[in-house]
């Protein structure tokens, strides 16, 4: 879902950063060979993320679900130049069109895969990180929120997408709706805990920024 009108959206898309051609090439990829090409960060959100992390200027980035890696690609062009991105998704069958695209572009010696559970591989990387882009499954979010804590230092940033979650947090929520509830209790976290401040963005289906105090 996005919250900006379409007429709105393609003028702001229009006025922004072209995307890049390897993007676009990623992008259609995506959409003719991928299940569920929507979950694609795109052209508007790619440019957001790549604007934040050209601002932050990371050493060390983790990211917590890859997909095709359309994400990844936008985060490490403000890597610096010795910086490392760690890209983490259970879907092993993504590996392959990921690495391709890594490898097609300029940061590919930078770019880490990992595929499996991010709960029990995010405390094996034992690193900080400047930069953490959570973008996986919405249940655990809480989750991995208290995972990466220990791994983040004074000013470092917290990107956190799908928290407005199709509107869905604003609604009456249904009983078996784990996804939505866990959203609930996530932006609350980031609102609420004294070591961040806490913004959240109405780009597409909402995207949260926090920085560490």
């Amino acid at each position: 879902m996005n919250f900006l009108p379409e007429k709105i959206e393609k003028y702001v898309e229009s006025h922004s950063q072209p995307e890049p051609e390897l993007l676009k090439e990623l992008n259609r990829e995506t959409w003719q060979k991928v299940l569920a090409p929507r979950m694609l960060s795109g052209h508007l959100q790619g440019r957001i993320l790549s604007m934040l992390s050209h601002l932050i200027a990371p050493k060390n980035v983790l990211e917590i679900g890859t997909y095709t890696g359309y994400s990844a690609l936008c985060l490490a062009e403000g890597l610096q130049a010795d910086g490392a991105i760690h890209t983490i998704d259970n879907n092993e069958e993504l590996y392959e069109i990921q690495r391709k695209y890594f490898d097609k572009s300029d940061y590919g010696n930078q770019i880490f895969q990992h595929t499996g559970d991010a709960a029990e591989i995010i405390p094996e990387l034992k690193m900080t990180f400047d930069l953490v882009f959570i973008d996986a499954d919405k249940k655990n979010y809480p989750r991995y929120f208290e995972l990466i804590m220990p791994a983040l230092r004074r000013g470092s940033v917290i990107l956190s997408d799908n928290v407005l979650w199709s509107g869905k947090v604003i609604e009456k929520i249904q009983e078996d709706d784990l996804d939505t509830k866990a959203l609930l209790e996530y932006n609350k976290l980031l609102n609420t805990d004294p070591r961040l401040e806490t913004v959240i963005l109405p780009v597409r289906d909402g995207l949260t920024i926090s920085r560490v105090r």
